[in-house]
């Protein structure tokens, strides 16, 4: 059983890496909470059955654990250290692709957690069908919704918020 989750894990890494990119702003929680969402994921894996692939049910179990994480963060109170490095104007040096994928990345990150586990399943080519069985919504929402949060994208993106 470890072998075969250790393989379908290095198969589908990306997705860890991407909902962690997508729901954590900070580098250094990032790790964290890879590690955290392998940890669940290798908790859940005596459920999978098999039923979907295995990326969808992936999916399920890393943007449930971050939406949990992210509502056990908001209870809790925050303290930032701010230091003289962080409030320095940064060069820069990004190309256009990169720059518009930051824009693209900051106006997702401004989305709820469902609509932006939506975008990203809809990013990730999955279809209407396998993104609304993952958030559990129909695919006609689905659908809906879809087009409702490109229109917000479009919007954060040309108003450069």
């Amino acid at each position: 059983m470890e072998k075969e989750f250790t393989e379908l894990l290095y198969q589908n890494q990306g997705i860890v890496h991407k909902i962690c990119s997508l729901y954590f702003n900070n580098r250094t929680d990032k790790e964290d909470y890879k590690q955290e969402l392998i940890i669940q994921l290798w908790k859940a894996f005596p459920s999978f059955n098999n039923q979907s692939k295995f990326s969808t049910w992936m999916y399920r179990v890393c943007l449930n654990a971050s939406i949990d994480i992210l509502r056990k963060e908001k209870t809790q109170p925050k303290f930032v250290k701010i230091d003289s490095h962080s409030i320095e104007p940064t060069i820069d040096n990004n190309s256009d692709t990169d720059e518009n994928k930051d824009k693209l990345y900051l106006a997702i990150n401004k989305l709820s957690e469902i609509d932006k586990a939506i975008i990203t399943l809809y990013l990730d080519e999955f279809s209407y069908k396998e993104i609304a069985e993952i958030i559990g919504i129909s695919k006609t929402n689905t659908g809906v919704k879809i087009n409702k949060i490109k229109s917000l994208i479009l919007k954060s993106i040309e108003n450069g918020n």
